[in-house]
C-alpha cells in the first residue's frame, strides 16, 4: 500500500512538472497567461490521476491562482518599471475588480465541478474565437466608459477570471484594447490586475476547500502545494525556450493553432460536463 502511495505521489509530481513545462512553453510562444494553459491541462492530469471529479476542477482553478502570486508579481513588477502600467486607471478600478473577484470566488466555491467546468469551457471558446478574429475588430469607443459601465467592466473581468483561474491578461488585454489602449499599456496594465485577482482569489480557494474531501495529497484547501512548487519553476525555466522557438516559426499561425486548441478544449470540457 505505501509503494502505491508513493507511486502515487511520483506520478502526480511528474504530471505537474509537466504542466508547469508546457505552460511555460505556450506563454512564451504565445505571450499568453499561464492560467489560460494550466487550468485544462492540470484538469486532464487530474482525471488521468483519478482526482474524485467533484473536486478536481476546484483544485485546478485555485493552483493556477497561486501561481500567479509568484508569476503575476513578476510580471506585474518588470512592466511596471518600464512605465507600461496605468496606475491611475488602476487607483480607479481596483476596488470593482476586486469585488468582482470575492464575488466570483464565493460563487466558485460554493457551485459543483461541473459548473465550474462549463464557465471555464465557454469562456475559453470565447477567448479562442477573439484570438482567431481579433484582427478584424475595431475599437467600439476612443475610451473606457465613465461611471458605472467601467466599474462593471472591473466586476466582471475579477468575477470571471477568478473563476477560471486565471490572472487579468486573458480578458482584460482584449477588454482594454476594444476601448482603444495602446497594447503595451494594456498588457501591462492587466498584469497588475492579475495581482488584484489572485490576493483574494488564493486565500477564499484555500478557505472553500478547507475541510473538503477528495483533494490530491498535500493540498491546503484547493491549492495544490505540490503543484505550486513544481509548476512556478518549471514555467520560469521553460519559457525562454517557448520565445526562442517563436523567433523560428511564424507567431500568427502559431496563435491560430493555440486559439484551435483552446477552442477544442472549452468545447470538450462543455461535452464532458453535458454529455
Amino acid at each position: 500500500m505505501e509503494d502505491l502511495s508513493l507511486l502515487y505521489l511520483g506520478l502526480l509530481a511528474a504530471a505537474l512538472l509537466a504542466t508547469g513545462l508546457v505552460a511555460g512553453i505556450i506563454a512564451g510562444l504565445l505571450g499568453v497567461g499561464g492560467g489560460i494553459v494550466i487550468v485544462p491541462v492540470l484538469y486532464y492530469m487530474f482525471i488521468a490521476l483519478k482526482i474524485d471529479p467533484s473536486v478536481l476542477m476546484h483544485v485546478a482553478v485555485g493552483t493556477s491562482l497561486a501561481t500567479i502570486l509568484a508569476t503575476g508579481t513578476s510580471s506585474a513588477r518588470a512592466h511596471y518599471l518600464r512605465g507600461s502600467v496605468d496606475m491611475d486607471l488602476l487607483k480607479r478600478w481596483w476596488w470593482a475588480i476586486a469585488i468582482g473577484v470575492v464575488a466570483g470566488a464565493i460563487l466558485a466555491g460554493n457551485i459543483s465541478g461541473g459548473a465550474l467546468t462549463l464557465v471555464f469551457g465557454f469562456v475559453a471558446l470565447a477567448v479562442s474565437l477573439n484570438m482567431m478574429f481579433r484582427k478584424n475588430v475595431p475599437a467600439v469607443a476612443e475610451a473606457l466608459p465613465g461611471t458605472p459601465l467601467k466599474e462593471i467592466l472591473g466586476f466582471l473581468i475579477g468575477g470571471i477570471s477568478v473563476m477560471m483561474g486565471i490572472g487579468g491578461g486573458t480578458l482584460g488585454v482584449p477588454t482594454l484594447t476594444l476601448f482603444n489602449y495602446p497594447i503595451r499599456k494594456a498588457v501591462g496594465t492587466a498584469a497588475a490586475i492579475g495581482l488584484i485577482i489572485a490576493v483574494p482569489g488564493t486565500l477564499l480557494s484555500i478557505y472553500f476547500g478547507w475541510d473538503v474531501e477528495g483533494r490530491p495529497p498535500f493540498s491546503l484547501g484547493y491549492v495544490n502545494l505540490v503543484g505550486f512548487f513544481l509548476i512556478i519553476p518549471a514555467s520560469i525555466l521553460s519559457a525562454p525556450l517557448g520565445a526562442k522557438i517563436a523567433h523560428a516559426i511564424d507567431p500568427s499561425k502559431l496563435k491560430l493553432v493555440f486559439a484551435l486548441f483552446l477552442g477544442f478544449t472549452g468545447l470538450r470540457m462543455i461535452y464532458g460536463v453535458m454529455a
